[in-house]
């Protein structure tokens, strides 16, 4: 049996305009799942507001503010005063007027361990997020932290496989995805469940090609604004190294999803399944080309 066990929880919520309600719900759940045991705690993107990307409106900068501002201050206090780990979330205003989607780990002590800027930012279908963010400057780098280095990206990333792999590459014992995703009123059943099931199998897949456990933080409930809903589909789940879920959320509720990943269990499974030793990096070199060639030779 490892000794490198992990208790990690979600704290999947529907979010509010009202700042404090948000961060006192945060604040008591994150409270229960460390009485639970838990020493990491992953929050959704965005967690302390509504999601305002779903119109472009100049009054939203002014959600935006600094790295060491009142959010950090609050969820440093957290960690510190719950002797655990938390990544959490917020609009980021820097001092040369730069806006970013930005993930923030404190650690035990409630020193912040570092920080993730969002590099693929989206655009159209109620998520206008490309008017308010720059694409993220700092890369993959993994966070460490003292109990597990954190491999950490936001929503969009969770669409592509590579910023996954430079993370495992770079040493992260752990994928973590704190997003906001969900449905649009006119979307159908069946076209709802194509979403889900797509974007829970493209996460998974991100654990199993790496060898490496995941969690993923969505948030849930219906947001409205002037010209477009989303009803967030929450699902937020953990899942170990080859790609089980551990545990899931429902789709409607507010929840905390917690579950024990074993960090050394990654190696148990690259022996059997060595994705990494297999590569053929000496073929990938068109991996970095612009130009996509979608043409099919038959025969």
């Amino acid at each position: 049996m490892s000794q490198n066990i992990i208790q990690s929880s979600i704290i999947q919520q529907q979010c509010y305009a009202d700042v404090d309600q948000n961060k006192n719900h945060i604040t008591k759940n994150i409270e229960q799942a460390t009485n639970s045991g838990s020493q990491l705690i992953v929050l959704s993107e965005l967690h302390s507001q509504l999601y305002f990307c779903q119109q472009k409106k100049v009054q939203n900068f002014e959600l935006a503010e600094s790295i060491h501002g009142i959010t950090s201050e609050w969820l440093s206090n957290l960690a510190k005063k719950n002797r655990i780990i938390i990544v959490g979330s917020l609009f980021e205003k820097t001092l040369d007027e730069r806006f970013y989607n930005t993930a923030l780990v404190f650690d035990v002590d409630g020193s912040l361990a570092g920080i993730y800027r969002k590099m693929h930012i989206p655009e159209g279908n109620s998520y206008f997020e490309k008017y308010y963010f720059s694409p993220g400057d700092l890369g993959f780098t993994p966070i460490k932290t003292s109990l597990l280095t954190l491999g950490i990206q936001i929503c969009w990333d969770q669409w592509f496989p590579e910023g996954a792999r430079l993370l495992k590459l770079a040493g992260a014992d752990v994928l973590i995805y704190p997003s906001a995703i969900g449905w649009e009123n006119n979307d159908s059943l069946a076209e709802k469940k194509r979403q889900l099931d797509a974007w829970i199998t493209i996460q998974r897949s991100h654990a199993i090609a790496n060898s490496l456990p995941l969690i993923c933080a969505n948030r849930q409930g219906l947001e409205t604004s002037e010209s477009s809903s989303i009803n967030f589909w929450g699902n937020s789940f953990i899942c170990d190294s080859f790609g089980k879920v551990l545990q899931q959320a429902g789709s409607s509720n507010n929840e905390i999803v917690t579950a024990k990943i074993d960090i050394d269990e990654r190696n148990q499974i690259q022996e059997i399944w060595p994705f990494i030793n297999d590569r053929r990096t000496d073929a990938y070199e068109n991996l970095s080309s612009t130009n996509v060639n979608l043409k099919c030779d038959s025969g």
